[in-house]
């Protein structure tokens, strides 16, 4: 393969990562705007939903060009199982910030009323939430690590066990943290709306928590599953 063929295949991958996060961070958190402006008319489990089947059609959608990470925890998570080569992580990040980023600045054309535009805040103490969303992230990473080949999320089953624990992880613990495990999900409307509070505890937590998992897998799989090239 020649290095524009090679290039162009990249640019792509970029180019999935943004889209794929931008759907992500569209419907979900725009779910969570429109319950809160039309006084309850999505519902809890309605956003619970909204997230992890918006997850299920990304996946579905991207999977087999990038792998549909979505996510820069999952991103860390695969370059820390050694899955990842340390060129792609950091492109990957930044486009799928790119992607939450542009999604939260339509939100905020389209719901000017809206003041915090789904950013995630904790409904209780601090700890309680970075604790928690550590919890979360490590096992919606361990589930990813498991039904993946590589650094992709693909085949038939993936699409369904990724958007399912998401969905799950969403409807229990959404209302004590907002169940983020995803720093471009949080910071996105956060910056965008302003409302930077306890934006370090959606930052850190899933990457501390997908990094646990990257290592719970080395330790539970066969040998050679994380293992790679991380030039």
């Amino acid at each position: 393969m020649d290095a524009s063929s090679s290039k162009s295949i990249e640019l792509k991958k970029l180019g999935a990562e943004s889209l794929g996060t931008f759907g992500l961070v569209f419907a979900g958190t725009g779910a969570v705007i429109i319950d809160g402006i039309t006084g309850g008319g999505v519902t809890h489990v309605g956003i619970a939903l909204t997230f992890g089947l918006v997850v299920l059609a990304m996946i579905y959608t991207f999977g087999d060009i990038s792998g549909a990470h979505l996510n820069p925890a999952v991103t860390l998570g695969f370059w820390a199982a050694r899955r990842m080569p340390t060129r792609e992580a950091l492109p990957y990040i930044i486009a799928q910030m790119a992607g939450a980023l542009a999604a939260s600045g339509v939100l905020r054309v389209l719901f000017p009323q809206s003041q915090l535009l789904g950013a995630t805040l904790p409904s209780g103490p601090a700890a309680q939430s970075f604790l928690l969303e550590i919890i979360l992230t490590f096992f919606l990473m361990l589930v990813i690590l498991n039904i993946s080949t590589g650094a992709k999320e693909k085949g038939i089953t993936a699409g369904i066990a990724v958007g399912s624990i998401i969905g799950l992880e969403a409807m229990f613990a959404g209302p004590i943290s907002g169940a983020s495990m995803n720093p471009a999900r949080s910071l996105a409307p956060a910056l965008i709306s302003g409302h930077l509070e306890y934006l370090w505890i959606y930052l850190s937590a899933p990457i501390l928590g997908a990094g646990l998992a990257a290592f719970a897998c080395h330790c539970i799989r066969e040998p050679g599953c994380c293992s790679g090239n991380q030039t």
